[in-house]
């Protein structure tokens, strides 16, 4: 007998999204002063209110009042009647300087032997579910909040839509873990009051089988599309309404959604949340190379499934451990043609990647401005890309051009470069994979 799997997405306008994209967008506005920032920023939102606090070690000076109304702005909440906007809230900060206690354990003269900015373990994961190699339900779940986001902000159809929604997809695998169909479909979004609450909720439900889920589907491949039978379940706003929103209905904190940000709930979660963090806290940078690790894995053919943990002491450069499991998927196999095991393969993945902070942070580009994009849709699963950022600093890696009148300086830097698939080749020549046999 198979069984059920669900998975979760929360939109921008979702009140600890909000709070995600704030304190990133600080991050990235720190960055683009100084690169060796250290930052540990968190926020909270609740109606009419936004409070930052944290701790950061900089050569630049951010103006959070801004950059908090900014964010606020470009996620929609614009409108007074929201009890939440950018013009109108409150914004206090209560960010001071990093304790030198953590900082000494970071800096090192040598870079390469920078610790750890704190203890813990951090989880990496893929599967060949679909394209991007993560997991079907998780995937999906974003796919119907990027759409809707997508009509929400066109304004020709759907307009009375708000920007705090939901999504949840639970899908039917059978006995060996294959994907069979879709099963229920959950969407909450808020919206205008516009007529009577069961109205409301029988034009929202009929316009999103119009609008979004056609577009969904024209969206994903075909071997998805083929799991949209016509006995899945379709749930919208099942409280019957959903005015209130964002903010104003519910208190939103920094890193509460780290399984929507991650794999839904498949493979594991360490803890430690993303947001707000800089690169030496290992909380975000080592998932992000373990992801990678995971995801070229699967790639490259070594196994269908990857869960890569990472463990690191504060202080302290090289892991304390690495752990691989391959759900009993691996291909690999010795000069005699034996399938490798998981512990194998994991010695051999580590005498492959260079997982000391501070390779992880040159070998993504982790100190610069790309935070802000990470913060709504998942960290993982996105296509990587360049592109060329203003940052306050000029060196060689720089250039200046005139702006209105203005000189400024622009950096031309990596946008989720964990995800990248730079490492096929050579684990399938470590593992003895033949290109194209995966």
């Amino acid at each position: 007998m198979g069984y059920l799997f669900t998975s979760e997405s929360v939109s921008e306008g979702h009140p600890d999204k909000v709070a995600d994209q704030i304190s990133d967008a600080l991050l990235d506005e720190f960055l683009r002063w100084d690169p060796n920032s250290k930052v540990a920023c968190e926020t909270l939102v609740t109606s009419g209110l936004v409070v930052c606090a944290g701790e950061v070690t900089t050569t630049g000076w951010v103006n959070v009042d801004e950059v908090a109304r900014d964010t606020i702005r470009k996620i929609g909440y614009t409108k007074a009647e929201y009890k939440f906007s950018a013009d109108s809230c409150g914004v206090l900060s209560a960010i001071h300087e990093q304790s030198p206690d953590i900082k000494r354990g970071v800096e090192r003269k040598v870079k390469l032997d920078q610790g750890a900015g704190d203890q813990g373990m951090m989880f990496g994961y893929a599967t060949n579910e679909m394209d991007n190699y993560m997991p079907l339900p998780g995937e999906l779940a974003h796919i119907f909040l990027q759409e809707l986001a997508k009509i929400r902000k066109e304004g020709k159809k759907m307009k009375y839509l708000r920007p705090d929604s939901k999504s949840q997809v639970t899908i039917e695998y059978d006995d060996n873990n294959n994907p069979i169909r879709i099963d229920t479909i959950v969407i909450s979004t808020q919206h205008d009051e516009f007529d009577t609450d069961e109205n409301m909720q029988n034009r929202i439900k009929a316009d999103l089988e119009r609008y979004l889920i056609p577009q969904v589907k024209k969206d994903i491949p075909l071997h998805i599309r083929k799991l949209f039978l016509k006995d899945y379940r379709l749930l919208v706003n099942p409280t019957g309404k959903f005015v209130i929103g964002g903010p104003h209905s519910d208190t939103g904190l920094t890193g509460r959604k780290i399984i929507v940000d991650t794999y839904g709930g498949k493979g594991a979660h360490g803890g430690g949340a993303f947001s707000g963090k800089d690169a030496s806290k290992v909380d975000r940078s080592a998932a992000y190379a373990a992801r990678h690790i995971a995801k070229n894995l699967v790639a490259a053919g070594v196994a269908d499934e990857v869960l890569v943990q990472i463990a690191y002491a504060i202080g302290i450069a090289e892991p304390v451990g690495l752990f691989l499991n391959t759900f009993g998927t691996a291909k690999a196999t010795d000069k005699k043609g034996n399938i490798l095991s998981d512990n194998q393969i994991a010695g051999q993945v580590k005498n492959l990647f260079d997982l000391r902070p501070y390779a992880i942070i040159q070998r993504f580009g982790l100190q610069n401005p790309i935070f802000r994009q990470t913060t709504t849709y998942g960290h993982f699963g996105r296509d990587h890309y360049f592109k060329e950022v203003e940052v306050y600093y000029h060196n060689r890696h720089t250039v200046t051009k005139t702006v209105n009148g203005k000189k400024k300086h622009f950096k031309k830097v990596e946008f989720f470069a964990w995800e990248k698939l730079d490492m096929v080749r050579k684990l399938q020549k470590e593992f003895r994979i033949k290109a194209g046999k995966k």
